[in-house]
């Protein structure tokens, strides 16, 4: 039987007595600050361990590394910079040549609705697409390149850029625009999101396109604004002032305000034609008096 001046009393009753008094506490005078490690959130996470970490960081605004160094689809060393237009929006997509599902469904899909956006490619936009995989080889840019090319019913010549590169430059360049990926041994595949990143003429993030399904309208709305006017017909123009991209849903959404502008700017035009309409007629009456 043991007594309150028991040793083994004492140490359960400090026990209790502590255990108390930080349950009052908070969590930053905690050890560790309140901080869980990575290590005990990665093992109650309910995503496998392969996927863990695999995530899309937006860099809105941020530059891509414009002098990192690739291999195009003749096999000639480029600069991220050499490939893009300047002038012009850029679809850029990041994938690998001998993936078994993902990729084939962006790129599919980024193929689908590029025929439908009512822009031409080579004149309002380009595209470039870069293997994260630096084992593919620009023998494989190039068949890849041909084949989607002829499914979209361009020419060889039309400016979709097909890269190979280093893992270095391959990393620097996914950092940039935060797309997280991982290679998974067990399987000898890459684990990585479904995204198309708008890029600027030059070499902006501007926007991204997530999943493997699209709207037009979306990708179409992006490539406007990335070009800041620069590309699309004037009726393009407006119609982006009448929308407003939502964060929350990730798409493009009717803008209220950007619709009552337009109403408002076509109104005091139609007043301000029909009152020079007026003026001028009241002139010529005076004149014939």
């Amino acid at each position: 039987m043991y007594t309150l001046s028991s040793p083994l009393c004492l140490r359960a009753g400090m026990a209790a007595l502590l255990l108390a008094m930080s349950a009052g506490l908070p969590a930053y005078a905690l050890p560790g600050g309140g901080k869980t490690p990575k290590s005990i959130i990665d093992a109650q996470s309910d995503a496998p361990p392969q996927v863990r970490g695999v995530d899309v960081e937006e860099h809105l605004g941020e530059l891509t590394p414009l002098e990192a160094q690739f291999t195009d689809a003749s096999g000639k060393p480029v600069r991220l910079r050499d490939v893009l237009p300047r002038t012009r929006p850029v679809l850029l997509t990041l994938v690998y040549y001998n993936c078994p599902l993902l990729c084939n469904l962006v790129i599919n899909e980024q193929i689908r609705t590029m025929r439908e956006l009512g822009l031409e490619l080579g004149k309002d936009y380009e595209a470039v697409t870069v293997s994260i995989d630096p084992k593919d080889t620009p023998a494989q840019s190039l068949e890849r390149r041909r084949r989607h090319l002829q499914s979209m019913g361009q020419p060889e010549t039309a400016p979709w850029h097909f890269l190979t590169g280093t893992e270095e430059n391959i990393r620097q360049l996914a950092d940039a625009v935060g797309f997280k990926y991982a290679y998974d041994a067990s399987t000898q595949q890459y684990v990585h999101p479904a995204v198309v990143h708008v890029l600027t003429p030059e070499g902006a993030i501007s926007r991204y396109l997530y999943g493997t399904s699209f709207q037009p309208k979306d990708m179409k709305l992006a490539l406007l604004e990335a070009a800041g006017g620069r590309v699309g017909t004037s009726f393009d123009r407006i119609v982006l002032t009448c929308f407003k991209y939502d964060t929350a849903t990730r798409r493009y959404g009717f803008y209220i305000f950007g619709f009552l502008r337009i109403g408002a700017l076509m109104v005091f035009g139609a007043l301000a034609t029909m009152l020079a309409y007026y003026w001028r007629r009241e002139l010529k009456k005076g004149a014939a008096a």
